[in-house]
């Protein structure tokens, strides 16, 4: 009877105590305005973050024509996403990359970029492919993103 009881208040209490399952949208100002997409998503009360793919694009929607400084910014942009977020680059746990022309310098660029912020010691988790195309001509990088907090 006890436990019935226990059982009884935990389904009653349980909708005022579990957290929100609604995803939480942020489009940090650091990141240029998006069209049709969330740069972050944020999901499970704050736990797990899905960042949209991020592309060499500053703020004012300026693109070098340079990899590796694409590269610099993408990750820059991830930075931003995950700080939106409240977290940081080592709560990343996912990245997948896709790259138009994919050569062996440019996954040295990728290399460079990447190490300034994750933590090398624990990578995370990485798919790397080759593109024909992304959706502007002088993209030639996305990086998606997906990070949790403690």
């Amino acid at each position: 009877m006890r436990l019935q009881r226990t059982l009884f208040a935990l389904a009653f209490l349980f909708p005022f105590i579990a957290p929100s399952q609604q995803p939480e949208f942020k489009n940090p100002a650091e990141i240029s305005k998006p069209n049709g997409y969330s740069h972050v998503v944020i999901v499970d009360h704050s736990k797990l973050i899905f960042i949209s793919g991020q592309v060499g694009m500053d703020k004012d929607g300026k693109i070098s024509s340079d990899f590796a400084t694409q590269a610099r910014q993408a990750f820059a942009n991830i930075q931003s996403a995950l700080a939106a977020a409240g977290a940081k680059p080592a709560s990343l746990v996912k990245l997948n990359y896709y790259v138009v022309g994919l050569n062996h310098d440019k996954l040295l660029a990728i290399r460079e970029a990447r190490d300034k912020i994750v933590d090398k010691g624990h990578p995370p988790a990485s798919t790397l492919a080759g593109v024909q195309a992304l959706f502007r001509d002088d993209v030639q990088l996305e990086i998606e993103a997906e990070a949790v907090l403690p």
